[in-house]
């Protein structure tokens, strides 16, 4: 498959660690085949190509001499956080040791009066949000699994919310990280904002585990809106639902959320969760503010979808609809693989300019009914961004190539309109090929360089992002 291929190993370096790790780590250095298998990449289609080892550290300390033994030896470190990412990030394909960081879950700080909190990287967005419940604060970077917040700074997560909040990027003022050295650094204070130096904290996010290993995050928060809304609002085709979208954002509405989901999807979600949508093109919306806002942007909207050809528009400030409708948006991807039982879901995104949105899905819809090929369609389209899920017969050699021939199309059809291969999974391993199409040989000559510079010795999540 592509971009999944075994690394040379150092067998002798990783044997060694292994026992000098095991002694100063005792029992909490685990090998057993099954642990290591869920420590790899285990919830897409790509090859499970499992660490040597899993330690699951608890203090920074910790991960400074794990950093220590592992490049004294040269043995490869690959962070992992909850799992649940999608181009293999997690995979060790030169074997090596997985650092596991769900006992560094502890919340260190809430400065509410500066809307700002500072957590270690083990913490989930949901404990997060939790804890925050009391102080009239939240976090609003929501992917849709309940990732660890470390793991989702390292992939540049993004999600639902981010048409109004933005991305990882946007919500993280510093970060703390353990570097191949040994040495750690942080690449900011609190301030909202600096002027002092390169930007280390962008640097660090997205950067897949390749160049540290993140120990500490300080989050911007936000002040939970007094009012809520949820629409939804059925299309004649996936044209005008896009169209719909450009226009909103084009006439200024806040909205929190838009979100896309093609017939395919909104049959299967019916099915799912038990709703009963219009098995048409549908967009589902959050619009958050004041009481008189949120019901005036819903209007708004209302007018919009109505010139676009939109029908059936409603809108509900009832938590328990809201919720209803925004589980089974996140359980669109259970939803997808109950379409046909037993297949694998090969899921992919890209995102492109708003102004090209509808030009995209409707090209990858016409590309897939040529292939013959069962794949819904969902995305945060208030951001150009859609997932296509593929779902195939992974036993069956012709239908993967056939799955990765389209992702392939997609990948270089995004590019092509001045989008990227992914918005939000990430490169990883399965779409390491497509980066230097997407920013030229000079932008991958500077990561390249960046790279070797940070980490010489090639050990911190190696065979990711196509860096050697």
């Amino acid at each position: 498959m592509a971009g999944v291929h075994d690394l040379a190993r150092n067998e002798t370096g990783i044997m060694t660690a292994i026992e000098v790790l095991r002694q100063r780590f005792g029992a909490r250095l685990e090998t057993g085949q099954a642990l290591r298998e869920q420590h790899a990449h285990t919830t897409t289609w790509l090859r499970n190509q499992p660490p040597d080892a899993v330690i699951c550290p608890t203090t920074t300390e910790e991960v400074q001499a794990i950093m220590g033994i592992c490049a004294e030896y040269r043995v490869p470190v690959i962070p992992f956080g909850a799992g649940s990412s999608l181009e293999g990030h997690v995979n060790a394909p030169a074997g090596g040791i997985s650092l596991d960081f769900k006992e560094m879950n502890a919340i260190l700080a809430v400065h509410a009066e500066d809307m700002d909190c500072v957590i270690q990287p083990g913490v989930t967005r949901k404990a997060l949000n939790t804890h925050l419940r009391a102080t009239g604060l939240f976090f609003p970077v929501d992917p849709g699994a309940d990732a660890s917040l470390g793991g989702m700074a390292a992939t540049g997560a993004s999600g639902t919310n981010a048409v109004r909040y933005g991305t990882m990027k946007d919500n993280i003022l510093s970060l703390k990280a353990v570097l191949p050295s040994g040495e750690v650094v942080t690449t900011a204070q609190r301030a909202r904002k600096t002027s002092a130096g390169y930007d280390l904290t962008r640097l660090m996010v997205g950067s897949e585990g390749t160049l540290g290993v993140i120990t500490e995050l300080t989050l911007r928060l936000q002040g939970i809106p007094e009012a809520v809304s949820a629409a939804t609002c059925s299309f004649p085709d996936v044209g005008a639902a896009c169209n719909a979208v450009i226009a909103t954002i084009q006439y200024g509405i806040p909205v929190a959320r838009i979100e896309l989901l093609d017939a395919v999807q909104v049959r299967a979600v019916n099915a799912y969760s038990k709703l009963s949508l219009p098995e048409t093109p549908l967009l589902l919306l959050e619009f958050h503010g004041s009481e008189a806002g949120v019901a005036e942007q819903a209007r708004t909207f209302g007018e919009i979808a109505a010139e676009m050809g939109g029908s059936g528009f409603d809108f509900t400030t009832k938590e328990e609809d809201r919720n209803r409708l925004w589980q089974a948006r996140h359980d669109a991807y259970w939803a997808g693989l109950q379409l046909r039982p037993g297949a694998r879901g090969l899921s992919t995104d890209v995102c492109v300019p708003v102004s090209r949105l509808a030009d995209c899905v409707t090209a990858a819809q016409e590309r897939l009914a040529s292939m013959g090929m069962l794949a819904p369609i969902v995305g945060h389209v208030g951001d150009g961004n859609f997932h296509c899920l593929l779902l195939v017969d992974t036993a069956d050699t012709s239908e993967v190539a056939q799955a990765e021939a389209f992702i392939g199309w997609l990948n270089d059809l995004a590019i092509s309109m001045d989008g990227t291969c992914t918005g939000e999974h990430g490169i990883g391993q399965g779409k390491s090929s497509y980066l230097e199409r997407e920013l030229g040989p000079g932008a991958m000559g500077m990561m390249q360089a960046i790279k070797r510079a940070v980490d010489p010795l090639n050990i911190l999540n190696p065979g990711k992002m196509g860096l050697v």
